[in-house]
C-alpha cells in the first residue's frame, strides 16, 4: 500500500474511531493524558506497519490493542500507579477479544462527556475538553472558538485532565440529581462539533470530516439515554433541521448557496418531519431551553418548503426570545439579521452596532451580515470594508467567492 493511502486509511480510523477508542481507554485508566499519549503511539505505529501488512480487517480493534500496550508498558516503567496495573491488563484481554470477527467495544463516549463536566473541573473547561478528548478537534481550533490563545487553552486542558487522573473522578453517568449541571455543558460540546463539521462544506479539513454526522448520532445515543430531557430533543431537532439543507448549500457547480436562495425542493423532507415530531415532543414538557428555541427558528426556516415563504417577523420574535435566554454571539448576530429583513436595514444594523466589539473581532458572519447591510443602507465603502473583513476570516474557498460576487453585485 502506497504512503498516501496508508495515510488516508490512517486518516479515516481517526475520524471514526478516536473518540470511541480514547473514551474506552480512559474509563479503564481514569487517565485521560495517558490514554491520548498511548493512542496517538497507536496511530503513529499504524502509520508504520499498514504500509507494510496492510490495513487490518478491524482497524479499530488494531488501534485499541496498540494503545493498550503502550499503556501497560508505561505503567511498568514507570512504577508509578500500580494499583492501576491490573485494571490495564483487563483491559488488554478485552481489547484482545476485539480482534475476533464482528466484536465491538463498549461505545464509552457519553461517559466520558459527563466526566469532563465534572464540578470538580473548572466549569469554563467543560465543553472545550469534550471538543478535544471525545471528539478530537486541536486546541488551537478550540482556543479560536473561545476567543483565547492556543497556549492559555493548552494549559487549561492539561489541567482538566490532570484532575480527573489525580481525583480519581468516577467514570460513570452521573445520578439523575447531577444531571441538570452536567447536561448543558455536553448539550454545548455536542453542538460545537456540530457547528464545526457543519462549517466545513467541502469536507476539506480532515480533523472536520465526518464530524456533524458523529455529533448527530451522539444526539441519539443521549435521547436513548435522556428520552425526558426536552433540551436533548431540541438539540437533535435544531441538527436535523440543519442536516435536511445540506444537499442544497452547493449548487451544480459547487458554488455556494445562502439558505434564503436555496431551493427547498432539494431540502430532505424525512429528517424535517423528524425534527418536526422531536421539537413538538419536547415543547409538550412546558420547560423551554435555549436549544428548543435554536430549533424553532430553524423549523420557521423548514416551513418554506411548504409555503414558499419565510416569515421574518416570526424569526425576529424567536430571536428575541432566544438572546434573552442565552444571548450569545450567534444569537445577537441572528436576531439582527431577521430584524432587518422583517422590518428595515436600519433596525438591523442598530442591534448589530450595539454587540461589543471585541466579541466580534474575528466573527466571519458577524462581518458577512455587516457587509450586506450596509450595502442596504447605501454605505458601499463601509460595505466593502466589512465584507474584505469576512473574506479574510473566511476558511471556505466558495464562501469567499460568494462574498466577492456580493461585491458586484450588491443588494
Amino acid at each position: 500500500m502506497s504512503d498516501d493511502a496508508t495515510h488516508r486509511a490512517v486518516e479515516q480510523a481517526a475520524r471514526a474511531s478516536y473518540g470511541r477508542l480514547l473514551a474506552f481507554l480512559a474509563a479503564r485508566t481514569r487517565d485521560v493524558a495517558a490514554a491520548e499519549d498511548a493512542l496517538a503511539d497507536a496511530f503513529h505505529a499504524a502509520l508504520e506497519h499498514w504500509p507494510r501488512d496492510g490495513v487490518p480487517a478491524q482497524p479499530e480493534a488494531w488501534l485499541l490493542t496498540a494503545a493498550r500496550r503502550r499503556l501497560i508498558d508505561a505503567a511498568r516503567r514507570a512504577q508509578v500507579r500500580r494499583d492501576a496495573l491490573p485494571t490495564l491488563l483487563a483491559a488488554a484481554d478485552e481489547a484482545e477479544e476485539q480482534t475476533m470477527p464482528d466484536a465491538t467495544f463498549p461505545d464509552e463516549r457519553l461517559k466520558l462527556l459527563f466526566v469532563c463536566a465534572h464540578p470538580a473541573i473548572a466549569r469554563e473547561v467543560h465543553t472545550p475538553l469534550m471538543l478535544q478528548t471525545v471528539l478530537g478537534l486541536d486546541a488551537a481550533r478550540i482556543a479560536s472558538a473561545f476567543l483565547v490563545k492556543p497556549a492559555t487553552m493548552g494549559q487549561r486542558l492539561s489541567r482538566a485532565k490532570a484532575k480527573i487522573r489525580d481525583a480519581n473522578i468516577a467514570f460513570e453517568v452521573p445520578l439523575s440529581g447531577e444531571l441538570p449541571a452536567r447536561l448543558g455543558a455536553v448539550l454545548e460540546a455536542i453542538y460545537a462539533a456540530y457547528g464545526s463539521g457543519w462549517d466545513d462544506v467541502a469536507g476539506a479539513d480532515p480533523r472536520r470530516r465526518g464530524l456533524a454526522t458523529e455529533a448527530v448520532a451522539l444526539g441519539r445515543t443521549l435521547l436513548q439515554l435522556l428520552p425526558a430531557e426536552p433540551e436533548v430533543r431540541g438539540l437533535l431537532a435544531l441538527m436535523l433541521y440543519c442536516e435536511s439543507r445540506r444537499d442544497a448549500r452547493r449548487d451544480e457547480g459547487g458554488a455556494y448557496v445562502p439558505l434564503s436562495r436555496q431551493d427547498a425542493a432539494r431540502w430532505s423532507r424525512p429528517m424535517i418531519g423528524e425534527a418536526d415530531r422531536l421539537l413538538q415532543d419536547a415543547q409538550r414538557a412546558k420547560r423551554l431551553g435555549r436549544f428548543q428555541l435554536e430549533a424553532a427558528i430553524q423549523s420557521v426556516h423548514a416551513r418554506r418548503a411548504a409555503t414558499g415563504v419565510t416569515d421574518w417577523e416570526a424569526l425576529a420574535l424567536l430571536y428575541e426570545g432566544l438572546v434573552r435566554l442565552a444571548p450569545t454571539i450567534g444569537a445577537l448576530v441572528g436576531r439582527a439579521a431577521a430584524v432587518a429583513e422583517a422590518r428595515d436595514a436600519a433596525q438591523g444594523w442598530a442591534l448589530l452596532q450595539a454587540i461589543p466589539a471585541d466579541a466580534v473581532r474575528d466573527y466571519q458572519p458577524y462581518w458577512a451580515l455587516a457587509a450586506h447591510l450596509l450595502a442596504r443602507l447605501q454605505r458601499h465603502a463601509e460595505a466593502d470594508t466589512a465584507r474584505e473583513r469576512a473574506i479574510g476570516l473566511c476558511e471556505d474557498t466558495a464562501m469567499r467567492v460568494f462574498l466577492r460576487q456580493q461585491a458586484r453585485n450588491p443588494p
